[in-house]
């Protein structure tokens, strides 16, 4: 035998033995998103049922309808999977992004992420910009900073701030026991939009808030927070789990429309000023 009819064969295996080993591609779907239903939703970005979701990739477009705008391009597009137990409904939200902006403070802005949907599912669904006066959306909402808090960053001066020094905090102080009634009391003063009940202010037990909006200008966070979710960072990118109970007349079969968003915080962006998706036609599985 010579060398080469050796090489050869050695060779094709070798090729084949690799595409064995490489990762599943999950099919593509160009139209729509379509949320293949399954008995239990996935609870990680890594879960081996985003192998069989169909990847859907949406364009993204800069929102520049409302001040403030945002005028410059960043993030292209997202690529978005869903996975539906006919109760719930769960969105991977991938996309690329060269930083990692997860800490808050003055000129400092958080990458994040938002799926939105109609509150009800009806014929002539409101603007993508956010709904209309009378015709609400509902949209839960990811954020980088969160998750850090969430992943066990303290929500003190000193991990932001790592250089930071502190000579002294009243509610430190030795005389006030940890915990205790009056050192929270102590606390507060020193944390204003904690005190006042600001959703955005102080530790988190989960990254994601759920929000409603009757348009542009009109955001506020929901009576009950339902929705859960995760983040991770990994080559070069984001991938995120958004999971969030249906909006109501909408079940397993069904069809409603959903709107995505996101906020590269290199780029300064934040509320507003973000990239965007029109309306895509979201196509809901059912049990076989």
């Amino acid at each position: 035998m010579k060398v080469r009819d050796f090489v050869l064969p050695a060779a094709v295996f070798f090729a084949a033995t690799l595409a064995g080993c490489a990762k599943k591609e999950p099919p593509a779907s160009d139209s729509e998103v379509k949320a293949v239903f399954e008995k239990t939703l996935p609870s990680t970005v890594e879960d081996k049922i985003w192998q069989r979701a169909p990847l859907h990739t949406a364009k993204l477009l800069l929102q520049d309808m409302v001040e403030p705008r945002l005028m410059q391009a960043s993030t292209s597009f997202v690529r978005v999977q869903s996975v539906t137990d006919g109760r719930n409904i769960a969105f991977r939200l991938s996309w690329n992004d060269a930083t990692v902006d997860d800490v808050p403070g003055p000129g400092r802005f958080g990458d994040a992420c938002a799926v939105q949907l109609p509150a009800s599912t009806t014929a002539d669904v409101p603007a993508p910009q956010m709904g209309e006066e009378g015709r609400p959306v509902e949209i839960t909402y990811w954020s980088a900073i969160f998750q850090a808090v969430v992943n066990g960053r303290k929500d003190d001066i000193s991990a932001i701030y790592p250089r930071v020094k502190v000579d002294h905090y009243p509610f430190e102080a030795p005389s006030l026991k940890p915990g205790s009634a009056a050192q929270q009391e102590m606390a507060k003063r020193y944390a204003p939009a904690r005190s006042l009940g600001n959703p955005m202010a102080g530790p988190r037990k989960v990254p994601v808030q759920d929000l409603l909006a009757e348009g542009p200008g009109t955001i506020r966070q929901a009576e009950k927070s339902l929705s859960s979710g995760s983040g991770k960072y990994s080559q070069g990118g984001w991938s995120v789990l958004l999971v969030r109970p249906l909006p109501g007349g909408i079940q397993a079969g069904g069809r409603t429309q959903a709107a995505f968003a996101i906020w590269e915080g290199s780029h300064q962006e934040a509320g507003s000023r973000k990239m965007r998706t029109v309306w895509i036609p979201l196509s809901l599985g059912s049990a076989k």
